[in-house]
């Protein structure tokens, strides 16, 4: 299995935009991104923190439905 990297926000963000991600709109330091899919609209909070704590990272993969190897070819 594949150690999780410590990015910042922005990477992130940026690699989920590569994903067919979208940024709705930003409350303080929370970006909120949609994705809509056939069957729903996927919704994430992403915390504008550098860097993202790697257990965070973890839930927001989980949440968008990514696999780590994904990731990393997104970013």
């Amino acid at each position: 299995m594949t150690k999780l990297p410590i990015v910042a926000y922005d990477k992130v963000i940026w690699a989920l935009k590569r994903d067919e991600w979208v940024v709705v709109r930003q409350k303080g330091n929370h970006i909120r991104l949609h994705k809509q899919t056939r069957d729903e609209v996927l919704k994430l909070t992403i915390p504008a923190h550098r860097p993202i704590k790697r257990s965070t990272l973890s839930h927001i993969l989980k949440q968008a439905r990514m696999d780590i190897a994904r990731f990393l070819e997104l970013i």
